[in-house]
């Protein structure tokens, strides 16, 4: 895949797939109407838009790092040809699924919409069984031992504290 194909690709990709999970369907639940704060606790909005910014920019980052160091594109239809392992995948094997959660349960938050914390969550449980059904099984039949050695030092959901360091063991 050419890098513009993947560039192009990621883009496609990022409007389907988060633009709709973390974007469109929140609005549909909620259409966006700010309701009383959780738990009545009003800077709990201000952790909710931390996290919607933070999922953004991460979510934005790992798209370019799949079309520009993958050479793909997280579309399951153009895989990378390579195995990103930097930037938030030193963290957290999942960083993308990682921020879509964030941008959906910051906007619960920031809205006080228990709906939509309680979608968060549904989500969370769609995507922890797609990671483990087909995502990890065609990793590991595509990169090998390469992805292997990832998966033994990189968490799956919460991220380390510390980086990996590509190549090296941290068990």
């Amino acid at each position: 895949m050419s890098r513009m194909s993947a560039i192009l690709g990621s883009v496609l990709f990022f409007l389907i797939a988060p633009g709709v999970i973390a974007g469109l369907l929140p609005w549909w639940l909620s259409r966006w109407h700010i309701q009383a704060p959780i738990l009545g606790f009003g800077p709990i909005r201000v952790v909710g838009f931390l996290l919607v910014v933070a999922g953004i920019a991460l979510l934005v980052d790992c798209f370019v790092r799949f079309a520009l160091q993958g050479e793909g594109t997280p579309a399951p239809v153009a895989p990378p040809r390579r195995l990103v392992v930097k930037g938030a995948y030193r963290y957290v094997r999942n960083p993308i699924y990682v921020a879509v959660l964030a941008i959906i349960a910051g906007q619960g938050l920031v809205l006080g919409d228990v709906v939509v914390l309680a979608y968060a969550v549904v989500v969370w449980i769609c995507c922890h069984l797609f990671v483990v059904a087909y995502e990890e099984p065609t990793l590991r039949r595509t990169f090998g031992r390469e992805y292997e050695i990832y998966y033994e030092n990189v968490p799956r959901w919460i991220p380390g504290l510390r980086p990996w360091r590509t190549g090296t063991s941290q068990n």
